[in-house]
């Protein structure tokens, strides 16, 4: 063989060999990088810890608020008639009494306040809770107006004590609440009655004209309808302007202890939810919860797990019919 044929052959074989190196008998993955299609990725476990659930609200210092004082029972009311105050009451007034099997239960606006209006009827047959007396309070307090959305959640906290911050100014402070949550009717004062005509003799004799009667009129007591709103006094040495606006941080519920996990590991709301629940072999089994209380980080699980789970995040996927979305706070409330 000449060496040129020799060259030529060695040429070819090592072509042939170049290309089967560079060729792969087995398929690689398209994608290396992703793992099998149903492998979970991310989990959770529950944990335990102190929940509450807080409602912020916007509101303003204001001069003379309003608020409603409610029945403290379901019964007939029957109103006093309340005179005209000559200064700020120093102790409470009555202004009412409702009348359950044959037992009176009184109502009074509190010292500091002075009486409004009635809010209903005189006999009118009430339902504890509902606002049947206006008052004004005597000095400042802090006004917020509530949406219909959020007075449900409210209104079982009425009792609380609410966090007060005056923009650029003092806070944050206790602010005491007054009164109850809710939006108040037209309050109305009836007028006193005229006075009694004088007796004429049997001649007509001596006797002075009466004098001209007048159409009694509404005392400028009476109070104008509000929209829902929350009112609240801040203590006596906190500095108030009136006009300025504030924020008003409102407690409506806590737990202590809680078993929570990521609000991302739940699906549903309105107290009931479902969970995935990861097994060792990585398989996931959907679980049915019933929810709590969520500062809209985690969520309380009140039943359906017993805290050891693994759980996947995010949450199973429901289908069209049952209750889907993103945990609320308080929608387990």
């Amino acid at each position: 063989m000449s060496d040129n044929a020799f060259v030529r052959v060695c040429g070819l074989a090592a072509a042939v060999l170049t290309a089967a190196a560079c060729t792969s008998t087995a398929a690689e993955p398209l994608n290396p990088e992703l793992a099998p299609r149903g492998t979970v990725q991310t989990t959770a476990k529950p944990t335990r810890q102190d929940l509450t659930n807080k409602v912020s609200l916007t509101g303003k210092v204001t001069m003379n608020p309003l608020f409603g004082i409610v029945a403290p029972v379901a019964g007939e009311v029957r109103y006093w008639s309340v005179p005209e105050p000559t200064g700020t009451p120093t102790k409470p007034t009555r202004v009412a009494t409702v009348w359950l099997d044959g037992k009176p239960n009184n109502v009074d606006v509190p010292a500091g306040a002075t009486f409004g209006g009635r809010l209903v009827d005189d006999r009118t047959k009430v339902t504890a809770g509902m606002p049947i007396a206006s008052a004004k309070h005597a000095g400042y307090g802090i006004v917020a107006e509530i949406s219909g959305e959020q007075a449900y959640r409210i209104s079982e906290a009425a009792q609380g004590v609410v966090q007060a911050q005056i923009k650029n100014g003092p806070g944050p402070f206790p602010c005491t609440l007054l009164g109850t949550i809710a939006a108040l009717p037209a309050g109305t004062v009836p007028a006193a009655p005229p006075a009694p005509e004088p007796d004429t003799d049997a001649t007509g004799a001596n006797t002075p004209a009466p004098p001209p009667r007048h159409q009694p009129q509404q005392p400028d007591s009476s109070s104008e309808p509000t929209g829902l709103r929350l009112v609240c006094t801040a203590p006596a040495d906190v500095k108030m302007v009136n006009g300025a606006a504030a924020t008003l941080e409102l407690v409506t519920a806590s737990v202590q202890g809680a078993l929570v996990v990521p609000v991302e590991a739940v699906a549903g709301g309105q107290g009931k939810g479902k969970v995935d629940v990861v097994g060792p072999d990585g398989a996931k089994q959907t679980t049915d919860v019933v929810l709590g209380l969520t500062d809209g980080k985690v969520v309380e699980i009140k039943s359906g797990l017993t805290g050891d789970e693994t759980l996947a995040v995010p949450g199973p996927n429901l289908p069209p019919g049952d209750a889907a979305g993103q945990v609320e706070p308080g929608a387990g409330k």
